[in-house]
């Protein structure tokens, strides 16, 4: 069951990858400059992790288009999601047994 629900998992962990290089190298360069709140990289990484690849990847082009010099910008978090994730120190989502029983 482990290894379905990781299988099932990877290409949401495929598309984090990328954001988490981007969050490490790129962003520093820029600063600062997002106008909301998380950066739009942050929200990004947290609606794929918590939404997965069909929900989360238009939440994230939606905040990337908002994010401009006509917007005011604010907080704008993630929705939380009623299913349990487990994310891994390094920011990848992993399989969480714990809350099912099993």
């Amino acid at each position: 069951m482990k290894f379905l629900i990781t299988i099932w998992l990877l290409p949401r962990n495929i598309l984090i990858g990328p954001i988490l290089l981007w969050k490490r190298f790129i962003s520093p360069l820029y600063g600062n400059v997002c106008r909301y709140y998380p950066s739009c990289s942050t929200y990004g990484l947290a609606a794929i992790q918590r939404f997965g690849i069909v929900r989360g990847v238009p939440m994230t082009a939606w905040r990337i288009l908002r994010c401009n010099p006509f917007s005011s910008g604010g907080v704008d978090d993630v929705p939380d999601t009623p299913r349990p994730i487990a994310i891994s120190t390094l920011g990848f989502v992993r399989p969480d047994l714990s809350k099912r029983g099993n």
